[in-house]
Parts: C-alpha cells; structure tokens; sequence
C-alpha cells in the first residue's frame, strides 16, 4: 500500500531572504499574470522564479523560463539561498483561515515524499481527468531542476485518528519551525520540521496499508509518474530507492476539521434561442421547479437566500438565477432513474454526483453545452462565489447562472475507488497549499 517517507527539504534561509511570508506563493494553476508580477516585485527570492517563471522574448527551445528556472534554483543553492535539511523529516503543515460566513478553520496535513505508483494498482486514486498541456508545462520543469516545487494534495482515510493523534500531541509539545502569512491566499502558515525518529516510525507504521485519495495536484502526480519512467529507463542502476520514484505530497485526514471544498457554481452565457419559459418547461421533465420571490433585493440578500436554499434541500438541487427581474428557482431533481439511464455504464458514484447531474441534464441536453463547448471554454465560466454569480448576471456579463453544493468527501472517496472520473470543476479545496516552504530536490 502506500509509503511515505522522509526526506532532506530545501528550505529558505532566513538571514538572507529575510520573511518567509515574502518569498510564498499560490500553486502556479491559480497564479494570474498579474499575481505573477505581484510576486516577482515582492522579493527578489520568491520562489514564483521556480514554481512559475515568466516567458521573455527571444526564448526557445534552449534557453526559457524552464531553463532559467533551473538556473535560479542552482545559484540560490550555490550562494545558500536555500539550504538542505540535516536531516530526514516529515513536516507538520497547518493553514488557519477564514470562511465568507467569518468562521475561522485550521486544516492540518503532514508533508513527505510519497512513493509513485500507477494507477491501476489501486494505491493512489484518482478522480479527475487531467489535460497535456499542464502536464507538458510541469514536465519541462521538472526535467529542468530535478525537483518538485509545490506539493500535490493527497487524502487519506484513519477512522481511529492513529496519525492525527500524533500530529497533534507533537504540536502542543512544540513551537512552528516556520511562521508566514500566506498572502494572496489569506491563511496563517505554520510548518514543523519533524525530525525525531520515533514519531517517524509511529507515522509510518500507522499508514501501512492506507490509500491515497489525490485531492489536488493530479496534474504534477502525472508528470512525476512520467519524469519518473524516464529516469529509469536512463539509469542502468535503476533500484526503485531513488528520490525520483516519489513525490512531495501533503497528505490530510479525511475527516479533518479544517478540511473544506468549496462548491463551483456554472455561470452560462451565449446561448440563443433559449427563452426562460422555455428553459422552465424543459426543466419540468426532470427537476421540481420550485419558485423563490426576492424582489428586487440587492445582490448580497440574493446570494444569502441562495445559500439558505441550497444548505435547506441538500444534495441533488439546484439554484437558477437568470437575472434582476426575476425569481430564483430551486431546481430539485425527481429520480435518479434517469441519470441511469442516460448513463448505463457509468459508476452510481458517478451517477450521483451533482455535477454529473447539472452536466447531463441541462447544461447538455437543454443548453447544448456539450464535451465539444466545454473543451473550448465556451458558455461557460465557473465562480466559488454565489456574490459573483449574481453580479455577473446583474451586469449582463452572463446569461444565468446554476448554483450547487459542493462535492464531498465522501463522495470523492465513492467515484475514486470505484476508478470513475468526475467531471472538469468538480472539486476547489479550499484553501491552495502555499509553495515555498519545503522544496524537494531529487537530483
């Protein structure tokens, strides 16, 4: 089953760089270019010079921001920059944020190097389909600096608490080696370098036969697989014991009080022809159609009995707001029989997934946005914020939008196992794990 083990971590020396907090960033898939800038003028050793360098005229196929970034990490290990750990460690990561409602969470996970496997061997699940351009894009740097950056986000199921235990007894005994604000991501970051052998063995024996649910991360856990294969077939005297057969992961309990996923709500635009009393009748087949007057109350009243709907019915409802003239409408779906039908092949897990049910029902079958529309980024655009799925539609940027519950764990943990794949956006753990306070470098 899975392994986890420890390892020497980069990490940032703080005589030269000074704040940590000024040298983290957000994993690259959530980094605009304005961010990008934002990071690169806040310290002159960020490590958005690693996890995404910038492009610059004249680059080719031999000297580009993957090049340079291989370049950066060898002059900040040259000039002590960055220095290895002297030990093997695992390390203790906590975030400390805020929900829109004012609820303050902590999410508590443990950083190690988690030994690839494929996926068919049932040890690492996935539950998303990945693209190849992200995976050539992390590829080139991995081939260009031999290490991971940004960890991938991993889940893992001990309904005793065995290793939460342990982590947190450790916690209350000791002080945060690192203490940063996480910045454009909003948290508190606390991070233990845990090198005492014998909570390293208490961790690793209490995760023998455990499985990991890939949270996020699915596109780096890809590349790390290939980048791996690629290195063994150079190395004569491949073991299966180098570095480069794992990866850097922060693996969390399921069942962790800080654990969160944020709903993605459908913003729908470019659809013609479609008319409201239309789209009702053919929404009726399927769906009970429930009518919620607002009046014309302001966006942030809307968005608040938006949520009140959605936590009142649960799972399988839907919200549509098409704009200031009109209700909101709780769209309830009547029977699964339907999404079986439709889909006679596919898992239950996959059958009873919201998601799977807005896709396949109306955003397919009545709107026409189909794998074709969805591949180009066409109709749709996705918010985790029910306030801008209402503004948008306001302004008269978006035709409508769908609001939703979010996916749960649970449920994550059905379609995984059942070797299913969710739809695109399915999934927003909230918040993105910070990049830059460990480093792991395999070669």
């Amino acid at each position: 089953m899975a392994e986890i083990l420890p390892f020497k971590a980069l990490r940032y020396n703080i005589d030269l760089v000074g704040d940590v907090s000024n040298v983290i960033t957000p994993p690259y898939d959530i980094i605009s270019s304005q961010e990008q800038d934002e990071y690169y003028s806040l310290n002159l050793y960020n490590s958005i010079r690693l996890e995404l360098p910038k492009e610059l005229p004249g680059d080719n196929n031999h000297y580009n921001k993957y090049t340079r970034a291989g370049e950066t990490l060898n002059n900040w290990l040259e000039q002590g920059v960055l220095l290895p750990e002297k030990k093997d460690c695992l390390y203790i990561y906590q975030q400390e944020f805020d929900l829109e409602d004012g609820k303050t969470l902590t999410r508590t996970g443990l950083i190690g190097l988690i030994r690839l496997e494929e996926f068919d061997k049932g040890i690492i699940l996935p539950h998303e389909n990945t693209l190849s351009k992200p995976k050539a894009d992390r590829l080139n740097l991995m081939r260009a600096c031999n290490a991971n950056f940004s960890q991938v986000f991993g889940l893992y199921d001990d309904p005793q608490a065995h290793i939460p235990s342990i982590i947190n007894d450790y916690c209350w005994k000791h002080t945060p080696d690192i203490l940063a604000d996480g910045g454009l991501i909003k948290t508190n970051e606390k991070l233990w370098a845990v090198d005492d052998p014998q909570f390293i063995r208490d961790v690793s024996g209490a995760f023998i036969g455990k499985q990991i649910y890939i949270a996020d991360g699915h596109h780096r856990y890809e590349t790390a697989l290939a980048y791996r294969n690629e290195l063994r077939e150079k190395n004569p005297n491949h073991t299966g014991d180098e570095l480069y057969n794992y990866v850097m992961m922060t693996i969390v309990e399921m069942e962790d009080p800080g654990l969160v996923i944020l709903p993605t709500h459908r913003m729908v635009s470019g659809i013609h022809n479609v008319g409201l009393a239309s789209l009702m009748d053919d929404l009726k087949e399927h769906f009970h159609i429930e009518e919620h007057d607002v009046g014309t109350t302001n966006a942030n009243n809307k968005s608040s009995v938006i949520q009140n709907i959605l936590d009142d019915k649960g799972l399988h409802t839907f919200v549509l707001y098409s704009g200031k003239d009109s209700p909101l409408y709780s769209l309830s779906l009547k029977s699964l029989a339907i999404m079986s039908s439709l889909h006679p092949n596919r898992h239950s897990s996959y059958l009873d997934l919201d998601v799977s049910i807005l896709h396949t029902l109306i955003l397919e079958r009545i709107l026409g946005i189909g794998e074709k529309e969805l591949a180009n980024q066409e109709n749709l655009k996705y918010t985790h914020s029910i306030l801008e799925g209402v503004e948008e539609v306001d302004r008269g940027d978006q035709q409508m939008t769908f609001f939703m519950n979010a996916t749960t764990i649970r449920q994550i943990q059905e379609v995984s196992l059942a070797k299913e794949k969710m739809p695109q956006k399915s999934t927003y753990f909230y918040p993105k794990l910070i990049t830059g306070l460990v480093f792991n470098k395999f070669l």
